[in-house]
């Protein structure tokens, strides 16, 4: 019933083409868009992005080289944690919700590549389980934080080493976008933002698909 509610419901408003974090306030720009505003949920870069470089470990415990694994593949990259009391969880749920709504062929073309900014408590057993919840062919990926987040930052997505409050509970600051990249030249020309939807995705999937602007 959670991930229902979840699914149900509405992501609070974003500040435009920000960096938003988690239980944080922190924001930084993040990239060029056509008409150097994001008030779309999905925009388009100006300038396209080369993908990040990382080679990790993916929910099998095997290594995963992004750059090969989704080479020709429309791609999905977000960066995030399992233990995302809010954004991660309804972001991930609502990519889900749209990616079934493709034909099995796309379905199958599609990467959906979940990074941990959390590389310490998401183990490959952790991504597993919580992917499981979502989508089983979503991909998560964990590995070494100085290389989490060098990846990141190549693209723009700002992550923060996780800190343990006070109270035991620990918060792993990090970028609310996700990167869209076309099958046609494996760059990113789109980035969803955080207050984009199912249906938002559900619409422009279908054309990220096949490298078209959505």
């Amino acid at each position: 019933m959670h991930r229902r509610t979840l699914l149900a419901s509405a992501l609070a408003a974003a500040a435009a083409l920000s960096l938003t974090a988690c239980n944080s306030d922190d924001s930084k720009p993040a990239a060029d868009v056509s008409g150097g505003t994001a008030a779309k949920p999905i925009v388009t870069l100006d300038s396209p992005m080369e993908k990040p470089d990382l080679v990790l470990t993916d929910s099998e415990g095997k290594k995963y080289d992004l750059l090969e694994k989704t080479k020709g593949h429309p791609t999905l990259v977000y960066f995030g944690y399992t233990n995302c009391p809010d954004v991660c969880p309804l972001t991930m749920a609502n990519i889900a919700v749209a990616v079934k709504q493709l034909p099995p062929a796309e379905q199958k073309d599609l990467r959906v590549v979940f990074v941990t900014s959390d590389p310490e408590r998401d183990t490959p057993a952790a991504l597993k389980k919580w992917l499981g919840g979502i989508d089983k062919d979503f991909v998560g990926l964990t590995g070494k934080f100085d290389t989490i987040q060098a990846g990141a930052r190549s693209v723009n997505i700002g992550i923060e080493k996780p800190v343990k409050k006070k109270n035991g509970d620990v918060v792993s600051t990090h970028g609310a976008q996700v990167l869209l990249s076309s099958p046609k030249d494996d760059k990113v020309h789109w980035m969803g933002m955080q207050e984009a939807t199912s249906d938002n995705y559900t619409k422009a999937l279908p054309k990220i698909v096949k490298g078209q602007n959505p």
